[in-house]
């Protein structure tokens, strides 16, 4: 997947860009991977960095890639049920339980699913399906979990007497990347893991000092929210030591406030799908970025009007190819063929810029920009911005086609730019992303502050 990395003789060391391929190389060593051909079970590596005695079996080729539907709230039954059908070499399709009837009977067609495994609730969305449904809730899959003698001890001995022994609360949506990503993390270092099916900010700050957490992938709303809030005041989280944050850009003037308010914390910034991250303490402290190119990861920077590749400190869209890529949309080779070009290159639709030591920015999406007086204005940038400001809780600064003049959504007792208009909360998805596109129709038909 790096095959440019060969033709180049002039990769900078300090930014892993090539003048030659106008493409940004990752300056982490490299991992040596298995061929195509052999199949690589993610249950058989995850358990296999488990520094434990306990034997383990490896899977991937008892089937011929049946596709299994998983419906489910946040549960200690989906991690199980994702790796124990990953070990028999089913493919998952993780659906959102919010969905409608139709979204997942599309799903399921797309998907090609022959079986099911959702709750009693969420069963209620699902047609038949040719293996069924099986009821996570149900009193014959409950008893099935408790048949097995687990040795309680095993995951305790695997991290050692002397840190404190991880425990992960997850308050993103087990079936996003992000939310799988962190789950396959939890899974492979033997961490506790805390879920929840309705999160409630309160109720998190009480599972923190209760379970004494310590560590959490959030979005960047919930680390505004932890910064703002007056409520982690009335609770012991002490124990918190990392936040995981992605799913959006975290402003650099948030990050800033976050760490003077929890000094003890490392917040370290990551894409989504694991092409970027921040490893230690001294690339945390970059505020804004999502890190450098994972290993084995290349990215190039395009200028969205002329397709050519920029080289470091300019914007444009980024692509990427690596072995964390997808091959492209099932069922949708429009979709397929606008995303991923002949060369196996992503277009992510994501605004970045890489700094001049490889660190890398996401600013906004490129649907999302506002063309204003022929500028384009990225809305990230405002809501920085707002964000900034002690008197407003959240804000968004959504991309108006009908107005296309920079306005702010605001949740706040006062303050204003050009239009506003107060609401109570920022519509946005089970992952923390904002809807920008829910606002549209409010500005047009509610009434507006104007300055």
């Amino acid at each position: 997947m790096a095959e440019s990395t060969n033709h180049c003789q002039s990769i900078d060391p300090a930014t892993g860009f090539c003048s030659q391929t106008r493409t940004f190389h990752s300056l982490r060593p490299k991992v040596p991977l298995p061929p195509p051909y052999q199949p690589l079970s993610l249950p058989q590596y995850t358990l296999s960095l488990l520094r434990s005695s306990t034997a383990t079996t490896g899977g991937g080729d008892t089937t011929s890639n049946d596709v299994a539907l998983i419906l489910s709230p946040p549960s200690l039954h989906v991690p199980l049920i994702y790796f124990a059908l990953m070990s028999l070499g089913i493919v998952i399709s993780p659906a959102n339980p919010l969905s409608s009837d139709s979204e997942i009977a599309h799903q399921v067609q797309l998907s090609k699913s022959i079986i099911a495994f959702a709750t009693s609730t969420t069963s209620t969305k699902l047609l038949s399906l040719k293996h069924g449904t099986i009821l996570l809730d149900s009193s014959e899959f409950i008893s099935l979990l408790s048949e097995p003698n687990v040795d309680p001890d095993v995951i305790n001995r695997v991290q050692g007497p002397d840190p404190p022994h991880p425990v992960s609360f997850f308050t993103v949506p087990l079936f996003y990347v992000f939310g799988f990503f962190m789950l396959a993390r939890a899974f492979s270092m033997g961490e506790t893991t805390i879920f929840t099916e309705r999160f409630e900010f309160e109720g998190m700050l009480s599972a923190m000092e209760k379970y004494k957490v310590t560590y959490m992938p959030v979005s960047p709303p919930l680390v505004l929210a932890l910064t703002k809030s007056d409520l982690t005041n009335k609770y012991d989280i002490s124990s918190l030591l990392m936040l995981g944050s992605g799913g959006a850009p975290l402003g650099k003037e948030v990050a800033e406030r976050f760490r003077e308010k929890f000094p003890t914390v490392e917040l370290c910034s990551k894409t989504g799908g694991g092409v970027a991250r921040v490893i230690g303490p001294e690339e945390t402290a970059r505020y804004g970025t999502v890190g450098r190119l994972s290993k084995n990861t290349e990215a190039k920077i395009v200028d969205p009007l002329t397709g050519e590749a920029l080289p470091p400190g300019q914007r444009g869209e980024l692509w990427l190819r690596g072995p964390t890529v997808m091959n492209g949309y099932i069922g949708d080779e429009k979709a397929t063929a606008e995303t991923m070009d002949s060369e196996g290159w992503l277009k992510t639709r994501d605004i970045c810029d890489f700094d001049p030591q490889g660190f890398l920015y996401i600013v906004d999406r490129l649907k999302e920009l506002i063309k204003y007086k022929a500028y384009q204005v990225p809305p990230a940038e405002f809501e920085h911005l707002l964000h900034s400001h002690p008197e407003i809780s959240d804000a968004v600064v959504p991309d108006e086609e009908a107005r296309q003049i920079p306005m702010a959504y605001i949740v706040a007792p006062y303050k204003k730019i050009r239009l506003v208009a107060f609401i109570d909360s920022i519509p946005k998805s089970p992952v923390g992303k904002i809807l920008r596109r829910e606002l549209v129709n409010h500005s047009l038909s509610a009434g507006l502050s104007k300055l």
